[in-house]
Parts: C-alpha cells; sequence; structure tokens
C-alpha cells in the first residue's frame, strides 16, 4: 500500500495546524476583546465580526481559480505571508472601533485564499490511493488547533488580561505555519492555457451548487453557537471559563468521528458518512437549544464534533469527486465558499436575532437551519452527487 504520510504531507499537515490555531488563539476572545475595549454591543459585534467572512468568500471565490491556473507553491506562499503579517496589525487596533473593524475584514481574505490553498495543495501530494482517507486525516490538523487554541489563549488572559501578548503569540505561529510550507518540494506544474472563455465554472464548481447549499445550512448553526458561545455562557449559565472546556471536548468528538470515518472513506462509504454526520449534528444542536445547562452546554460540544467529524471530510470528496483534476483548486474553494456564506450570515443574523429576541430564539433558529440543511441532503443533494460524480 502506498505511503500516506509522505513529506510533503506532513508539512502542509503542520502548516495548516498552525493556520487555524494562530486564527483560533482570537476568534472567542474577539467578542469579549470588543465588549471590554469598545463597549461594543451584541447586534455591532455580530456586524463587524461578520466582515472577516465576508473578504474570505470574496477570496475563497477566485483563489480557488488561482490555484488551479498558476504554481499552487507562489499561490500558497503569498496567501500565508499576508495571513501571517496582518496579525500585526491588531496591536494598533485598540486604537479605534473603526481600526479593528478594518482590520479584521482584511484578515479574512489572506485566511480564506490559504485555507484553499493548502488544502488543495495537501490532496496534490497524496496518493490516489490514500486520498480519500488523507482528506480525513488531513482535518485533524483543523480539530487539534481547534481544541488546543481557544483553550490557551482564554487561559493566556484570565492569567494576564494582556490581548497584545496574544496577538504576539497568533503572529509567531502563523510565521512558524509559512516557515514550514516555504520548505515544501513540490513538482513543477505548469499553469493552466486559457482554451476557453471566462465562466462561473472557473470561480464555483456549478455541479456542487446544491451540496453547497446544505454546506452553508450547516454552517449557518455553527456561526451563531461559535460566536455567542462565550456570552451566553457567561451571561446565562455563569459558566465563566467554560468555552475553552467546550472547544476542547467540541474537538475530541471532531478527532474521535475523523479517525473512524477515515476507515470508511477509504472503502468509498462518502455519502453513508455524511448521512451519519449531519444527523448526529442534528441532534446536537437540538440539545444545545433545548437545555440549558451544563449538560446542554458541554454535550452538545462532544455530539457536534461527533456530527462535523463525519461531516465535513466527507462533504469534501464529494466536491473534490465532482470536479476534473485540473479544478481541484475550485472544488475546495467552493466548499470553503459555502462554509464561509453560512458562518457569515449565522453570525449577522445570530446577532439580530440575540439584539430582539434573545439567545435562546438564536439557537432554536441556528437548529431550524440546520433541519432544513439535513431535510435538503436526503431529499436532493444525495442523489444528485451520486448522479454527477467522476469518480
Amino acid at each position: 500500500m502506498e505511503k500516506l504520510w509522505n513529506n510533503n504531507y506532513k508539512k502542509v499537515w503542520a502548516a495548516n495546524f498552525m493556520l487555524f490555531f494562530s486564527f483560533m488563539l482570537l476568534t472567542p476572545l474577539l467578542p469579549l476583546y470588543m465588549s471590554e475595549t469598545f463597549g461594543a454591543g451584541k447586534h455591532l459585534i455580530g456586524f463587524i465580526l461578520s466582515g472577516y467572512t465576508l473578504t474570505a468568500l470574496i477570496a475563497r471565490s477566485f483563489s480557488g481559480y488561482m490555484v488551479d491556473s498558476f504554481p499552487r507553491k507562489v499561490v500558497l506562499l503569498s496567501c500565508y505571508l499576508l495571513f501571517s503579517l496582518l496579525f500585526a496589525g491588531y496591536f494598533f487596533a485598540g486604537w479605534s472601533l473603526l481600526l479593528f473593524a478594518v482590520i479584521r475584514t482584511l484578515h479574512g481574505a489572506p485566511f480564506g485564499s490559504a485555507t484553499v490553498a493548502n488544502s488543495t495543495v495537501a490532496i496534490d501530494v497524496l496518493h490516489p490511493t490514500r486520498r480519500a482517507e488523507g482528506i480525513g486525516y488531513y482535518g485533524l490538523s483543523n480539530n487539534l488547533a481547534t481544541a488546543i487554541s481557544p483553550s490557551i489563549g482564554i487561559y493566556l488572559y484570565e492569567m494576564t488580561g494582556n490581548y497584545d501578548l496574544i496577538f504576539l503569540l497568533a503572529l509567531l505561529c502563523s510565521i512558524c505555519g509559512f516557515t514550514i510550507n516555504s520548505t515544501l518540494k513540490l513538482r513543477p506544474r505548469e499553469a493552466v492555457a486559457e482554451k476557453q472563455k471566462m465562466s462561473l465554472d472557473r470561480f464555483f464548481l456549478l455541479k456542487g451548487w446544491s451540496a453547497g447549499v446544505s454546506m452553508a445550512c450547516f454552517s449557518f448553526s455553527y456561526g451563531v453557537l461559535s460566536t455567542y458561545l462565550a456570552i451566553y455562557g457567561k451571561e446565562d449559565l455563569g459558566i465563566m471559563e467554560g468555552t475553552g472546556l467546550f472547544f476542547m471536548i467540541l474537538s475530541a468528538g471532531l478527532i474521535m468521528s475523523r479517525l473512524v470515518g477515515s476507515r470508511s472513506l477509504r472503502k468509498g462509504q462518502i455519502t453513508q458518512n455524511a448521512s451519519i454526520g449531519i444527523l448526529i449534528s442534528l441532534v446536537g444542536y437540538l440539545l444545545f437549544a433545548a437545555l440549558h445547562n451544563y449538560w446542554g452546554y458541554y454535550g452538545a460540544a462532544l455530539i457536534i464534533g461527533l456530527g462535523n467529524g463525519h461531516m465535513f471530510p466527507a462533504f469534501q470528496n464529494m466536491f473534490i469527486n465532482l470536479a476534473p483534476n485540473s479544478q481541484r483548486g475550485t472544488a475546495n474553494s467552493t466548499l470553503l465558499t459555502s462554509w464561509d456564506i453560512g458562518i457569515g450570515l449565522g453570525i449577522l443574523l445570530g446577532g439580530s436575532i440575540v439584539e430582539m429576541s434573545g439567545y435562546h430564539a438564536a439557537f432554536w433558529g441556528a437548529w431550524i437551519v440546520n433541519g432544513a440543511g439535513v431535510l435538503f441532503f436526503f431529499a436532493y443533494v444525495r442523489n444528485s452527487y451520486l448522479r454527477n460524480k467522476l469518480r
């Protein structure tokens, strides 16, 4: 059997860990940072934090085309370097709320592009017989970062109360990831010649539109939950230090399900993995919305983690299998763009619902949207994928 963990795969895996570690170090703290530093209200917090998803969305729409058309290592390193440098901007973000909003919004573009480029390179360096399995294990780098990073960020804040220290750590970790990727040894790849007019399919995988709609529904729920998790726990449940533990439990579920799911992906059980994952996640969001106590808070973390760990790599394999090899970047871009759309809408609309009707209404809304995505998957997406897949 061909080797899975080759040197290049290890490097892009580690670089992806650093990418998400540095980004997630700040994510759960930024609502508190805005509230404490600027006195921002819940709706304004949601509006400003949704800005990075908008720029990530726009950047990902074009980055798939860039990755497919130009040398991938050059595109990857350019995006990763810009992502790293923008962390320095947070040292000046405390000067004004407007400056913070600009920096955070701009940061979404290189983050979105770097994730597309890094995941596409990871697929390239995998042997075709280990690709489905490798995609599953690649996601463990995200999950481990999500498990460790928020806890470290929150711990540092509780110990020091110094946001600049956390910004510095994020900057150093991202530079480390850039350095790792700079050592990649990829086979030369010629730029794709433009033989046809520009079309939407060069930027968005049209065959994957239905899977993208479902993915946006699932990420909408996650966007609502992850953004208001810390403030909800603090204000409604009296959980002062529980956000880090929530993400650790969530990531434990993600890791466990990815380890199990990767074996079934190797056997070609892609739609089965996706079906199991989305149903488990639906139960998790229901638990979070229905039980307003420690059991609902932490129990949902584990269940959502188990579900998403099955669902996400299965969906990524679906997008890759719907695209020819020359459109791997576009396939990855479409998957992540769909995720961004849902996250952005979840943050933006979630903030409005919280402001008008409270946290409970927002979390019930998240569950309803998630359920709509599940129904659409079983009614249309699954059969559409089986009809149109190329491999």
